[in-house]
């Protein structure tokens, strides 16, 4: 099964969006832009995971990789909190998680 990520691209930004809420004007171009330009890595590696070439673990790890580096651009922005900036970058991370979970229990 594969995974579009122009897909989840929107669902990712939507999960920030909810969590930044009254901030979201300010910011929306800004993290879409931070999204878009991770594209090709996020895709290599729910590639790499959904076809049983890295490990849930290690893919978790990667995952938390990429949260952290969300996380560190959303802060330059310097409009959220860093709290905000936490859960902003958890809830997009998890929008992909979840969506290579569900693509790896239909293909098992």
């Amino acid at each position: 099964m594969a995974i579009d990520i122009n897909e989840i691209i929107p669902q990712m930004l939507e999960a920030i969006k909810a969590e930044v809420k009254k901030d979201w004007g300010s910011i929306k171009r800004t993290a879409s832009g931070f999204l878009q330009s991770k594209k090709d890595r996020l895709i290599f590696l729910t590639n790499l995971r959904l076809h049983n070439q890295i490990s849930d673990a290690d893919f978790k790890l990667r995952l938390k990789h990429e949260e952290l580096i969300l996380e560190t651009e959303l802060h330059a922005l310097a409009v959220i909190s860093k709290v905000t900036a936490q859960n902003a970058a958890n809830a997009a991370i998890d929008v992909l998680n979840k969506a290579v979970s569900t693509a790896i229990g239909i293909v098992l």
